[in-house]
């Protein structure tokens, strides 16, 4: 997955809240790169951060594995 890639959009994930044992990858430092389009602290993209609340599990899993290529790309 890329990271301009989004696993599934807000609408598609249905737009309610989703419960989930998959914790959000925040660690509270949210400044947004603008020339990665990523989040400084996660490492997730705006859309990510948006709609983590509505993706069920596999989505959020997938996200997950995004972030250790994203940040070994950041190096």
């Amino acid at each position: 997955m890329s990271t301009q890639q989004r696993p599934l959009s807000c609408a598609a994930a249905g737009g309610a809240i989703a419960a989930s044992a998959v914790a959000s990858p925040c660690v509270e430092v949210c400044r947004m790169n603008a020339a990665s389009g990523l989040c400084e602290g996660c490492l997730r993209t705006i859309d990510e951060i948006a709609c983590w609340s509505v993706y069920d599990d596999q989505t959020r899993r997938a996200v997950l594995a995004a972030l250790p290529a994203r940040r070994a790309a950041g190096r």
